[in-house]
């Protein structure tokens, strides 16, 4: 436990969003679901623009599994 008398150093703050990692070009969305090496499948391509479309458009980074199933009824999804 330390004192309030000992002082300790700054510690450095790292933005990964600047780190050069994936996605650092100029208007690509961090929130984005679908990576176009995932599947082959068509029909997941769809699910992932989908949701990405809803993402972007709700301004939600991450969505529940209600949002999902929304998502999916809207493209036609039934039990």
């Amino acid at each position: 436990m330390q004192h309030a008398t000992e002082t300790t150093p700054p510690t450095t703050f790292v933005d990964r969003r600047k780190s050069g990692a994936r996605n650092d070009a100029p208007g690509v969305e961090r929130r984005q679901f679908q990576d176009g090496t995932r599947s082959s499948n068509p029909e997941v391509a769809e699910l992932a623009n989908a949701i990405d479309k809803y993402k972007i458009e709700n301004r939600r980074r991450f969505i529940t599994f209600d949002e999902i199933y929304q998502v999916m009824l809207s493209l036609g999804y039934h039990k």
